[in-house]
């Protein structure tokens, strides 16, 4: 066997890759991990994490996933911070590149997950993290008693909306259209709370902030009604973007099975796929959670499917 063979290899580095990661490793069986395009996976995008158990006064998100990655190498887990390019599950062991490079695997877990869908501004990239959420359930606690806007006109929206009226004092929703692709059901629910305006058929064109040394602040955003050309200033404390997900699985079309959303598809109450030997854990799988906590929870898992794949096949 070649210098670039292992045991298991881990595709993606959030808390479902290095919680497999630290199975695996404690198993030993001294698992790969090319943590791929963004190292940690979306926890590093967000900045205090307040709901992960063990941390009563929460953790922001990059020291997390950084305690996680040395706790995994600490077993004797292997991180390399490289994006796979290419795989071929066809036959054992299995194939997985990077660039021109070949490693070899006898067990693969997936955990790419998934890259919530921006808006694509230049300031919203600045303000992540400053008052710009793509996950109410993570950080709604933070506007209590504020001013917050949600993008977006589909289930994900109402969701979020609806959560989010729980802390803000109030929520205007803004949409591209002017009626909402969401189940009625979900409209009537938020649109009865009286803390819940609309702006229709507008898009959000701009957040507007202060950045002084290093301090960010979101303070407001720039709308444009789409219909009129109008365009005007709002205060607002928070954007919250709900206009989907979409999971990480480009490289594994046509190899492993999926949902239509493009989701991998797991055996229900494990984390195999349709090939034997490859597991899926994270939010790679789940389009429901998408917590820290759940992905960590399927990592453990995976590893666990994995070691008891590999035990039968020696």
């Amino acid at each position: 066997m070649s210098d670039n063979h292992r045991k298991i290899i881990i595709i993606g580095s959030g808390p479902a890759g290095l919680t497999a990661a630290i199975y695996a490793s404690r198993a030993n069986l001294a698992p790969l991990i090319f943590e791929g395009i963004q190292p940690g996976g979306q926890l590093t995008i967000t900045t205090e994490v307040e709901n992960f158990p063990g941390f009563e006064h929460g953790i922001q998100g990059p020291e997390l996933m950084d305690v996680m990655r040395k706790q995994a190498q600490r077993f004797g887990s292997e991180s390399q911070f490289k994006i796979v390019s290419k795989v071929d599950f066809s036959q054992r062991p299995f194939k997985v590149w990077v660039d021109e490079t070949l490693y070899t695997a006898d067990a693969v877990i997936v955990s790419t997950g998934a890259s919530a869908k921006w808006l694509g501004l230049e300031s919203e990239k600045q303000f992540s993290g400053y008052g710009v959420s793509a996950c109410a359930t993570c950080d709604g606690f933070f506007f209590r008693n504020q001013e917050v806007y949600v993008v977006g006109g589909g289930d994900t929206a109402m969701e979020e909306a609806s959560f989010l009226t729980k802390f803000a004092s109030k929520l205007t929703l803004v949409h591209r259209r002017e009626e909402f692709r969401a189940s009625k059901v979900m409209q009537d629910r938020v649109l009865n709370n009286p803390k819940v305006s609309v702006e229709w058929n507008s898009v959000v064109e701009e957040v507007l902030g202060t950045v002084e040394n290093d301090k960010k602040k979101m303070t407001g955003l720039r709308l444009k009604n789409i219909k009129t050309g109008a365009v005007k200033e709002v205060k607002a404390d928070g954007l919250f973007l709900a206009i989907g997900h979409k999971p990480n699985t480009e490289i594994f079309q046509g190899i492993l099975e999926m949902h239509e959303n493009g989701y991998l598809k797991v055996q229900p109450g494990s984390t195999r796929t349709n090939i034997e030997g490859v597991f899926a854990a994270g939010d790679v799988a789940d389009h429901y959670y998408r917590q820290a906590v759940t992905a960590a929870g399927s990592g453990c898992m995976a590893a666990i499917d994995a070691e008891r794949w590999l035990a039968e096949h020696e």
